[in-house]
């Protein structure tokens, strides 16, 4: 049974019946096979061990629960590596290197992250807002709820699983006080702002459910003041912290090669942001050079503005995919595209980054929501592969979900979406040099190059109109989290740039005759999956995976 997809609750009802009873050794569970069923059978075996054990409702991450994990990973590595894949088809090898890559990444977690010990911010509890990636970002505990998971409004039973899931809330809490032992200063006290922002969401949420669900609310009040009790103990121990929170240049090659299937080093990733850096600036001033004569972007003042302009926009490129023929549009895209509309928020001075972008020209920052419609295909047309249904793990998406988000901006600028909108074209490049610049904040901060102070100044320093204060909580929240997970801030730029490559060998293989439609609704049956891989499937050419396997 693979517990990590069933009701959370059910979950954990089944976690304590099996842990009265003797666990199996994985040799024991599984067996390795030359059948592609059996390695769907292996992978569904696999999520269930991947997910740590459950003791009184509370996800086990001890010491001796972890390196049990560890000792035993082993086994499964020596499992997968047996299967026999010789004559399958591309796809379904393709299959067995997602579960590679993913026994890679726990295995990175174990020798390298060590998140339950040395990341505060791993013990947060409650997400209220949704992600737009495949699985949460970072490395986050496993049972956290997850507010987007329930239908809005919430019904009885669900408030009745989420007040229970909260009340776990003191005990979690409680394991994390055992747990973190780390010694990552940068690491501690940015996770301990993450654990004081929870508290302000448990309150904001309670207060939001208490007329409609008053057990609900008090258990999310009770929850806010063990976060607060949390933070107060990290606080305390601080001062106590003095060491570096980087991976270091070697380890996150490792992690490149060999959890996110990317053909690079450290070194080459420096390289590569550094240029597409510059190639954003010196692109904008040209830009700026050539709308000179024309009226500034000026950023909407009231919320009647600001509607029009989101309408107007959304209308606009959802006419434009399907005019231009850039994707085949079903009837689920354009709800899920309405679904994530901001709403005007008075301001003075900066507010944050994407939104200073957003209250100017929404465009390009539509083009990048089509991670939305990414995710309603994923709902809408789960793939065809029964492992390919289920979210990566250790984020290896990241690459493809956020390339392609990236790409689709500078794309669709270059497929004419901004005819009638110059000064648009100014922002996607800004957009640019803004992802470029933080990923290269994270890189120097692996690197132990930079620490977090650092990285957001230099961050801060390249990215244009002042539109990004190192103090702002844009770069602050973005660099804490390209931190915590090595390879995430990078993945925007290096994904667009790899799609790239996958674009001009897909058209080269077709001399020239290069349908975008076909080619775009190929691209997302692959499904959200590192981009070497796709690459392979997508052009029966393995070269880039190659690379990583040299």
């Amino acid at each position: 049974m693979n517990t990590k997809y069933l009701n959370p609750l059910i979950v954990l009802s089944f976690a304590v019946l099996f842990s009265m009873c003797s666990s199996p050794q994985p040799t024991e569970k599984i067996a390795s096979g030359s059948t592609y069923e059996e390695l769907v059978q292996f992978f569904n075996d696999w999520r269930e061990f991947e997910s740590p054990e459950i003791i009184d409702g509370v996800p086990d991450y001890s010491l001796a629960s972890m390196k049990k994990q560890y000792a035993e990973l082993i086994t499964w590595q020596d499992r997968l590596n047996n299967f026999d894949t010789t004559g399958w088809p591309i796809k379904h090898q393709i299959d067995w290197y997602l579960i590679w890559a993913e026994m890679n990444g726990l295995d990175f977690a174990h020798r390298v992250k060590q998140p339950w010990s040395r990341d505060p911010a791993f013990y947060v509890w409650f997400y209220p807002y949704p992600t737009d990636v495949p699985e949460r970002e970072g490395p986050n505990m496993f049972g956290a709820v997850e507010l987007p998971k329930y239908k809005q409004p919430l019904s009885a039973e669900d408030a009745a699983e989420i007040t229970t899931r909260f009340k776990m809330a003191p005990a979690v809490f409680e394991t994390a006080k055992v747990n973190l032992t780390g010694n990552g200063k940068d690491l501690w006290v940015l996770g301990t702002r993450s654990i004081r922002e929870q508290s302000g969401e448990f309150a904001s949420f309670a207060e939001k459910v208490k007329d409609s669900f008053p057990e609900l609310a008090a258990a999310a009040l009770e929850a806010k003041e063990a976060s607060d009790q949390l933070a107060v103990w990290l606080d305390e121990q601080a001062p106590l912290k003095t060491g570096t929170s980087g991976v270091g240049k070697e380890n996150y090659t490792w992690n490149l090669k060999n959890v996110h299937l990317l053909p690079y080093t450290w070194e080459d990733e420096v390289l590569l942001m550094d240029r597409e850096l510059k190639r954003s600036h010196a692109a904008l001033r040209f830009e700026e050079h050539q709308n000179r004569n024309l009226p500034k972007l000026e950023k909407a003042s009231n919320p009647q503005q600001f509607d029009k302009m989101l309408e107007d926009a959304h209308v606009e490129l959802m006419k434009f995919y399907k005019d231009q023929e850039i994707i085949t549009i079903k009837d689920y895209m354009e709800p899920a595209m309405r679904e994530q509309i901001m709403e005007f928020v008075p301001a003075e001075g900066i507010r944050g980054f994407f939104h200073e972008i957003h209250y100017r020209d929404p465009m390009p920052l539509n083009c990048h929501f089509f991670h939305w419609i990414e995710l309603a295909r994923i709902r809408e047309e789960p793939n065809e592969s029964p492992i390919r249904k289920h979210a990566s793990l250790y984020n290896i998406f990241d690459a493809r979900s956020e390339g392609m988000a990236t790409a689709m901006e500078e794309l669709m600028m270059n497929a004419g979406l901004y005819k009638n909108r110059p000064r648009g074209r100014e922002l996607v490049y800004i957009m640019l040099a803004q992802r470029a610049a933080r990923g290269l904040g994270g890189l120097y901060q692996h690197g132990l190059e930079m620490d977090f102070e650092e990285s957001t100044k230099y961050a801060s320093k390249w990215v244009p109109w002042g539109l990004l204060p190192a103090d702002g909580g844009t770069i602050q929240h973005e660099e804490h989290f390209y931190l915590q997970q090595p390879a995430y801030g990078t993945s925007y730029v290096i994904g667009k740039l790899e799609i790239d490559k996958l674009i001009a060998e897909y058209a080269r293989q077709r001399e020239g005759n290069f349908v975008m439609k076909e080619f775009m609704d190929e691209f997302s049956r692959v499904g959200e999956i590192p981009i070497s891989l796709v690459y392979w499937q997508m052009t029966g050419d393995k070269s880039m995976l190659n690379e990583v396997l040299k």
